[in-house]
């Protein structure tokens, strides 16, 4: 399987080069300096030139409170330069995968969100990436769409490592606990994303470690698990507003990624598994 993928930098395209970089695939692993999305020549020449089965695109503007102040960079980089990776897909006849966000909806439900479920983005990071589903889906309706949330891993910023560092210098962190979603480890994540592109998916699929926790319960577990002393003090999102709006509960439904026989580990295996890695841990902390 040839795959290119455009993200190859970030958290999560750099566990996908790990999972990507065995003998069963051939990758071509484009960085946001490699290939600017927004370039739409740049960007065909890169598909053409690899010639791939499946093209992998999680590179995105995803500073969710930046993208309220830069409207037009979101939209450029989450939609218009996703429209530019489809249009070049179609013309090369190779299938796409594009990563997207529980950030499509409000988060005003209180049972796990469909793929079937309407989409309601309550923020600017939101609608860009809605806009660029609905977008996708008519240049190829035969796209992948991988929703996922929360994610954490290794290799760049992410809630854990921000908690490992505030708990490692304070005695009390204040974090929200009126906000809830499902923790997702790239790693975990990269490899069902693999799975999927293997199994040949099409339509929108819920991708997410399973469980669900708030983010207070998140770091309360991450503190615990990491041997620290500091006391995590829930708060509400009203007590630290934020620019973006978040969804107070962004749970997503594994019944379509269940479709594949594809099942995900809970949510607290990820963490132990991320935090198991004592040299990465520390390198966080210290840093």
């Amino acid at each position: 399987m040839r795959v290119t993928l455009f993200g190859a930098s970030g958290l999560l395209g750099q566990e996908l080069v790990q999972a990507l970089g065995g003998e069963r695939e051939q990758l071509t692993a484009l960085s946001t300096k490699d290939a600017d999305l927004r370039d739409h020549a740049r960007v065909r020449d890169a598909i053409r030139d690899s010639r791939p089965d499946w093209v992998i695109l999680c590179a995105a503007y995803t500073d969710v409170d930046g993208c309220e102040s830069n409207r037009d960079l979101a939209f450029a980089v989450n939609c218009e330069g996703a429209v530019n990776v489809a249009e070049a897909v179609r013309e090369a006849g190779s299938r796409l995968l594009f990563l997207s966000t529980d950030y499509v909806f409000d988060g005003s439900k209180r049972t796990a969100y469909e793929t079937s479920d309407a989409r309601t983005p309550a923020s600017v990071y939101g609608e860009s990436k809605a806009r660029a589903e609905e977008r996708l889906i008519e240049i190829l309706p035969e796209v992948c769409i991988a929703r996922t949330s929360w994610l954490f891993g290794h290799g760049g910023k992410c809630f854990p490592a921000t908690i490992l560092k505030l708990a490692s210098t304070r005695s009390e962190i204040s974090v929200v606990n009126d906000q809830r979603g499902s923790p997702t480890f790239t790693r975990d994540l990269a490899s069902a994303l693999v799975e999927l592109c293997r199994a040949s998916a099409c339509g929108i699929v819920h991708v997410t470690n399973s469980g669900n926790c708030t983010w207070y319960e998140f770091a309360s577990e991450i503190v615990r698990g990491a041997g620290l002393r500091a006391t995590v003090k829930p708060v509400s999102t009203a007590e630290y507003p934020r620019p973006a709006r978040r969804p107070a509960y962004s749970v997503l439904s594994p019944a379509s990624l269940s479709a594949y026989n594809i099942h995900m580990p809970e949510w607290r295996d990820g963490l132990r598994r991320y935090l198991g890695s004592a040299a990465s841990a520390i390198a966080l902390v210290e840093s």
